[in-house]
């Protein structure tokens, strides 16, 4: 459920079966979500990371980013809650030719391993309130070896006005000063407050208040 995260509606109260039965249905269909394409602005990073190293693919639904990303000749894992969405996944790591070791599991089922991973990419991981946000962060940070990479994509809250994308919840969307608070003990890179038209499968369509982060583990 990743990008999946983007379109997460997960009030208070929804237990984790019934958020697992949400994503499921809505990648029941034939269709991929949020495309086949990957995210923009992952792709423009790419060149952060060398053929060889490996990195992890936060709550990736459908594959569209870790299959890309292992075109690239990188060690691809990717987890998400659905396994719907996991079982799409496979269809086009299959049909390019290329190896993603994909695991099913929420954001704190998954047994992150500590100072492994070369990169993370967290590409609209809104699916999390403040205090799984908390836990999901500190997560990534912990999984990077020094030196490690992390990029993130995701709505601000004047995204709120587009209706473009993304949760309804203010709570669930990202700032500037939240993600310099979040990730202060790394290194910040580039933190851009900016607005894109997306076309991103049928969810992420039309003008879009976005934020992009990459930051490197000291």
């Amino acid at each position: 459920m990743s990008d999946i995260g983007t379109q997460s509606p997960s009030p208070a109260g929804i237990s984790p079966a019934e958020v697992i039965a949400l994503w499921n249905g809505r990648y029941q269909g034939a269709d991929y979500l949020f495309g086949t394409e990957p995210n923009a602005y992952l792709r423009k990073h790419k060149g952060l990371w060398q053929p060889g190293q490996r990195v992890l693919c936060v709550a990736d639904g459908e594959g569209r980013n870790s299959v890309w990303l292992a075109r690239q000749g990188l060690h691809v894992d990717a987890f998400d809650i659905s396994d719907v969405g996991i079982s799409k996944a496979r269809a086009p790591a299959r049909d390019a030719g290329v190896s993603v070791h994909f695991a099913i599991g929420d954001c704190d089922q998954y047994v992150w391993p500590a100072g492994i991973y070369d990169g993370v990419a967290a590409i609209f991981v809104q699916f999390a309130d403040p205090l799984m946000r908390k836990r999901l962060f500190a997560n990534m940070v912990k999984c990077l070896k020094p030196g490690g990479i992390l990029i993130l994509q995701g709505y601000t809250p004047q995204q709120l006005a587009y209706k473009t994308g993304g949760p309804s919840q203010v709570s669930h969307l990202y700032t500037a000063d939240m993600l310099r608070e979040a990730f202060s003990e790394m290194d910040i890179i580039e933190l851009h407050e900016h607005e894109d038209e997306l076309t991103e499968g049928a969810q992420h369509r039309g003008r879009s208040a976005l934020i992009g982060l990459v930051a490197r583990k000291p």
